[in-house]
């Protein structure tokens, strides 16, 4: 079993700045690819990033890409999502997920392809 646990999470005015972590206990050694999902109230949840253990290959969903960067410490077992100029339609509860093997490009935005998921931790921005 691989957990999950979420931080960096708060409140933030328009403009401004988070770094998110994700740090993984457990059986990480099980484990190929971490990512980033966020879900806005009344919205279903949204693929943001991933990254690969071994290599670091990232990947964005499009709507995400300039403003958000995934980044791994291979060390630590941890994934960071630094969060940029931040808007209020960014807050959402954010999630990290792990997924046990490959997944092919067009599954990264599967979440059914995910086999762990953290808690979340909520970002809120206000304008």
């Amino acid at each position: 079993q691989v957990q999950l646990n979420e931080s960096g999470g708060g409140l933030v005015q328009a403009g401004g700045s988070l770094r998110l972590s994700c740090a993984a206990s457990g059986r990480t050694g099980s484990t190929y690819s971490m990512a980033w999902f966020r879900q806005a109230p009344g919205k279903e949840r949204e693929f943001v990033a991933l990254i690969i253990w071994r290599g670091g290959m990232t990947y964005y969903a499009d709507s995400m890409k300039g403003r958000f960067t995934i980044s791994s410490d291979n060390a630590k077992n941890t994934v960071y999502l630094q969060t940029n100029s931040l808007k209020p339609e960014d807050t959402a509860v954010y999630y990290c997920a792990a997924a046990r093997g490959p997944l092919y490009y067009t599954d990264y935005d599967a979440q059914d392809k995910y086999d762990y998921w953290g808690q979340g931790t909520q970002v809120t921005v206000s304008s």
